[in-house]
């Protein structure tokens, strides 16, 4: 045992504590210590908790204030680093949620509008407050700049750019969200914009950041859609559809895509392929989602599609969320008559772990563009 692990006198007589402090040992971090990335437990319960219900326990301690860390996007840089994310327990009901996920479509049409509900339709007050000026709920692209607008606006022209856009086009945005990318490509590009979101609050401010353009916002599921479109562009989204619906949804895509137009998929990716969904991250901020792996996306498109380019920039997404958190500190004067103390810490805790995800390479962000048969010529793509 290391002695880091002793010297704390409060807690070395717990085998739970010990038994945490040796594995949180092997990522660099101590409990009760200085440094901005170490834990400081306020409750002995904390080990027990953790070492029982995993990540779950985890994320659900901190909102309790069992425990406190200055820097968390380091802490689980350093966790996720270390892997010790696979050396706590599963949770009996996350694996009986795996199971269910193989067998049932937890992202079916009636169950699709739950993450809706429970997370977009959380306020745009909220979200106005920590995205940039288009809203941009996604990835921005950090090309030679340091500031959150420009590098959403960066990403917004990089998908027209990709996606070979000029005016008269008729865009399908699938998952279109607060409307920011529909209005870019309408005012910047001249493009017919149609954008589809299952959040009520997401069409409604939209629709008004569109006013005056030629953009179209639908309230409803994208299994429903039957036109046809120049190009596509989904961003955001495909972590939402399951993986009982990755072929439905590329049959969707293929149905509405002239055959010489092209598609831009812009999703959040997982290093393995498998249906394991982080227990926090789907009870509180993304329910019934599932990130896609490399080999999900190959099978799924491989007999509608054709290749074009896959574009990794995963790394842009700690700094993304980085910036999003510190919009939020800086907001929360303004919205905590609104939202709880422990929602605050609920959306420290998200930020800042998905920051620290990004940071540790254990998950990534892909831009994968499409054509139905391949571009005569090829397709110099836009970075």
């Amino acid at each position: 045992m290391s002695s880091s692990c002793v010297e704390d006198l409060s807690f070395h007589d717990n085998a739970w504590y010990r038994i945490v402090c040796e594995m949180l040992t092997e990522a660099g971090v101590e409990i009760n210590g200085s440094r901005p990335f170490d834990l400081r437990v306020n409750n002995p319960g904390f080990f027990k908790r953790v070492l029982q219900d995993g990540s779950l326990g985890l994320g659900e301690s901190y909102m309790e204030g069992w425990w406190e860390c200055d820097r968390l996007d380091i802490f689980f840089q350093r966790v996720l680093r270390a892997g010790l994310e696979n050396k706590l327990p599963h949770h009996l009901k996350d694996t009986f949620r795996v199971a269910a996920a193989r067998v049932l479509n937890l992202q079916s049409k009636k169950r699709a509008w739950i993450v809706g509900k429970e997370h977009y339709d959380l306020g745009n007050d909220l979200f106005e407050q920590m995205l940039d000026h288009y809203m941009q709920y996604s990835c921005g692209y950090w090309h030679q700049t340091d500031d959150l607008e420009q590098a959403q606006s960066h990403k917004l022209k990089m998908i027209c750019n990709k996606l070979q856009l000029k005016p008269g086009m008729s865009l399908l945005d699938v998952g279109c969200g607060w409307g920011g990318l529909a209005a870019y490509a309408a005012k910047n590009y001249g493009a017919s914009v149609m954008g589809v979101t299952i959040s009520a609050e997401q069409q409604k401010l939209a629709q008004k950041r569109c006013e005056g353009l030629d953009v179209t916002i639908l309230l409803q599921d994208y299994r429903d859609l039957n036109m046809q479109f120049d190009r596509i562009v989904s961003v955001g989204m495909f972590e939402h559809v399951g993986p009982k619906n990755y072929s439905t949804y590329f049959d969707v895509i293929d149905h509405n895509l002239k055959r010489d137009g092209l598609f831009l998929l812009h999703t959040i990716g997982s290093n393995q392929t498998d249906m394991r969904v982080d227990p926090w991250i789907n009870k509180y901020i993304f329910p019934n989602g599932c990130l896609p792996s490399v080999q999900h996306i190959a099978q799924a498109s491989e007999r509608h599609f054709v290749m074009e380019d896959w574009h990794n920039f995963g790394a842009d997404y700690d700094r993304t969320l980085m910036a999003w958190y510190e919009r939020f500190i800086a907001a929360w004067p303004k919205l905590s008559d609104k939202y709880s103390d422990q929602f605050y810490r609920m959306f420290t805790y998200y930020l800042n772990a998905c920051a620290g995800a990004f940071r540790a390479r254990n998950i990534q962000l892909w831009q994968v563009l499409f054509s139905p048969e391949g571009v005569e010529g090829g397709i110099r793509v836009a970075r």
